[in-house]
């Protein structure tokens, strides 16, 4: 079974590679940075097939759909879900974290190395922070001024906000033209999801390689308190994402078995990739397993990825604690709430560059007397916990759209047509005879 591949994948490489971590053999590691290329040779084809799934996708979950039936509500459960999910890991951070920060241990001698590397480090980082965008950049940046480039940048959200448009846009043409482009994309659709397809079996192989090669380098790229940060991070958002299966569970109508086998595909690519989007066609893969609708695939999951971290308030709170800590600046719990807050509200505004969300700290830590230059020291030990909030983003992506899905096939069923949610233990991942007819079918 292809889930049980990719599980023994994951597995087998975070044992190889923490091994090879642990036991500093130059021959070893030299084994990873070969396996290293294998690895980013399938994300890259994962990633090849994210701007054509997402349009094609996009286009005819949008295009197909009559006026009057509702999609406008989607839209909004969807908002809705991502700030509720928002909410549950604000939560998740304000009762757990700051014990965990408080029991760390860190004696003078470490917290004066730790700021001899931060201030080693963090004029560059100071720097980089002091580049990113501003909210205004952000909006006006949605409106691409031209989309291929756009589409050649992988800037996916200002990609969302055009395709969504002509696909709007198509909806108030005549119905002959219309049904041309939506056979167009659906073809492009159904091509993609066999490129998918076939990436997808080889899954083990990429995800196998690239988990060794990042537990290698973890192995020794991580000492002292630096390891409690990352292992206390990395818990928090697992904890989360096991609060969530609770969530499908209730409001998706989903039985939890059901939706692990169908979510775990995404969480493998997310803890091997560290990207949200790599892990879009395994989520829509998911989806079709739990048999949402195709508002689901085709809007919530390509929208959700690509805007909504909701790991977000998990990871400043800690990596603010935990410079709070190393500084010795105290912090109330009101200060916690009010990052908590903070998270939430820029959680939909990180900018898509490299440790974008830990950059966007500097200002909220320079608010509470920490010296930005402390970054540095959350980007050199944000390996691990990057893939674990990656895993956490795409599980929260996953849970919002079989809620949503439930919504939207309560609207359907309400215009009279009805089909039953796979809420049993008997969904199978791997059916080759599903038909890509069956993933573009406009409910």
């Amino acid at each position: 079974m292809r889930v049980q591949r990719v599980v023994i994948g994951l597995i087998a490489g975070l044992v190889l590679g923490s091994a090879i971590g642990a036991s500093g053999s130059t021959v070893a590691l030299r084994f990873a940075d070969v396996l290293l290329p294998v690895g980013q040779l399938w994300v890259n084809a994962i990633r090849m097939t994210i701007v054509p799934l997402v349009i094609s996708l996009l286009f005819v979950g949008v295009a197909s759909r009559e006026e009057g039936d509702g999609f406008g509500r989607v839209a909004i459960a969807s908002v809705v879900m991502f700030v509720v999910m928002l909410l549950v890991a604000g939560l998740v951070a304000i009762m757990v974290v700051p014990s965990l920060i408080n029991d760390m241990k860190l004696t003078e001698a470490t917290a004066s190395a730790l700021r001899g590397t931060a201030q080693a480090s963090g004029a560059r980082t100071t720097e980089l922070a002091t580049q990113l965008p501003g909210f205004a950049a952000w909006v006006t940046a949605l409106v691409p001024a031209n989309v291929i480039k756009a589409v050649a940048d992988g800037a996916m959200l200002p990609v969302i906000v055009f395709t969504l448009l002509f696909a709007l846009a198509s909806r108030k043409i005549d119905p002959s033209l219309r049904a041309s482009l939506i056979a167009f994309f659906n073809a492009i659709a159904g091509a993609t999801t066999t490129i998918v397809d076939w990436i997808i079996f080889v899954a083990p192989i990429g995800v196998f390689a690239l988990v060794t090669a990042a537990a290698a380098r973890a192995g020794i790229g991580l000492a002292g308190v630096t390891v409690y940060y990352v292992v206390a991070i990395s818990a928090a958002l697992v904890l989360f994402a096991l609060l969530t299966y609770p969530i499908a569970n209730r409001l998706g109508g989903i039985r939890i078995s059901t939706f692990s086998r169908a979510v775990l595909p995404a969480q493998a690519v997310a803890l091997s990739s560290s990207s949200s989007l790599a892990s879009l066609p395994a989520l829509v893969e998911g989806s079709r397993a739990l048999g949402l609708p195709v508002q689901v695939s085709g809007f919530v999951l390509p929208f959700a990825v690509s805007t909504f971290k909701a790991a977000s308030p998990i990871t400043w709170l800690t990596g603010t604690l935990f410079l709070a800590k190393l500084y010795g600046v105290p912090m109330s719990m009101t200060a916690c709430i009010t990052i908590v807050l903070t998270a939430i509200a820029l959680s939909f505004t990180t900018p898509g560059v490299p440790q974008g969300a830990q950059l966007m700290l500097a200002p909220v830590l320079v608010s509470y007397g920490i010296p930005a230059e402390g970054i540095a020291l959350l980007i050199a030990a944000d390996t691990i916990p990057d893939l674990f909030g990656t895993m956490a983003n795409v599980t929260s992506d996953l849970v919002v759209g079989t809620v949503v899905g439930r919504f939207t096939r309560d609207e359907v069923t309400a215009s009279g047509e009805t089909e039953p949610l796979a809420d049993t233990d008997q969904t199978d991942l791997t059916d080759p005879t599903e038909s890509v007819d069956d993933v573009q079918d406009p409910r």
